[in-house]
């Protein structure tokens, strides 16, 4: 069940019928997430946004995809242009662990709220040097039962500590 329908941000309404279970930033999802145990794949645009569009289309607005995305994450869309707070965070996290940032913006997060990885625009299939987004959604998901087991790296620690005290404020 798609939670943006009743959003008032025009990009968040923009997903509202979308395959995805969308839940708007806020504790609901949050505590889905912990209670469950599932990352949270976060993603960050705005209507302007070309790649955002595109993203959705490919990807947002495909069957297989979103099932994917449902079955093995909290899936979370926040609006830039009403939360530049949750983007400046995250983004910084992003260029932390990537060495740059744009949007969209999709960033996976430990049930407390942790990056553990991020990227910008993922096409359906492989091109351009970049993995398909269906191969980044596997990965983050291997990655995330396997961090579950054993502690995550130096780097992403310090960034999703660094995130985690800008977040709180």
């Amino acid at each position: 069940m798609n939670r943006l329908a009743q959003e008032t941000s025009p990009y968040l309404l923009q997903h509202a019928a979308n395959p995805v279970d969308w839940y708007p930033w806020g504790a609901e999802a949050l505590e889905r997430s912990r209670a469950e145990d599932r990352p949270i794949l976060l993603s960050i645009g705005y209507a302007a946004c070309h790649w955002c569009h595109v993203m959705e289309h490919e990807s947002f607005e495909d069957a297989s995809t979103a099932a994917l995305m449902n079955e093995h994450f909290v899936c979370v869309k926040v609006d830039r242009e009403e939360r530049p707070d949750l983007d400046a965070v995250y983004m910084d996290a992003v260029v932390a662990l990537t060495g740059g940032g744009g949007w969209p913006m999709t960033v996976f997060l430990t049930p407390d709220g942790k990056p553990f990885f991020g990227g910008t625009y993922y096409p359906p299939e492989p091109r351009h040097g970049l993995p398909s987004f269906g191969q980044v959604l596997r990965g983050r998901n291997a990655a995330a039962r396997s961090s579950r087991r054993a502690p995550s790296s130096q780097a992403t620690s310090r960034s999703a500590r660094a995130s985690t005290r800008r977040a709180s404020r």
